[in-house]
């Protein structure tokens, strides 16, 4: 998945040609069209009420200068936004909240992919009686 996000020659931030402040003043119907296909058919579609919420209350945080606190959140199909860009959220993974700071590369992502779900499992080595030829290895 190619993503049009580049730093200019002065290190800033662009996306598909827009600066970050240019984006944070665009309109959402604006902003939509910059966005990659599913992301901008799923806002087209209509925001749910729980998003709709989310996106509330992040424009009220925004707007605050003591953002401190993060947003909890469960929805993990979020499309990251401009207006998100400097924010705290704790995305829920299943089993507990977790914090995913907004950062400028993160627009046009879902805020569930920057919080994995699934732990990487490493085995240790077999204890006693947990295989049939384990039973008469001798202890000492």
């Amino acid at each position: 998945m190619s993503q049009e996000y580049r730093t200019g020659r002065e290190g800033e931030f662009t996306y598909r040609g827009h600066t970050l402040e240019e984006l944070q003043e665009m309109e959402l119907d604006e902003v939509v069209e910059l966005l990659p296909a599913r992301k901008r058919r799923s806002i087209k579609r209509g925001l749910s009420v729980e998003q709709e919420k989310l996106l509330e209350k992040a424009r009220d945080k925004g707007e605050e200068e003591t953002a401190n606190a993060p947003i909890r959140t469960h929805l993990r199909d979020m499309p990251v936004l401009p207006e998100f860009v400097g924010l705290t959220f704790a995305v829920y993974n299943g089993q507990s909240f977790e914090r995913v700071r907004v950062e400028p590369e993160m627009i046009g992502h879902y805020l569930g992919e920057f919080q994995l779900t699934r732990t990487s499992v490493e085995h240790g080595q077999a204890g006693i009686g947990a295989t049939r030829s384990s039973k008469f290895v001798p202890l000492k």
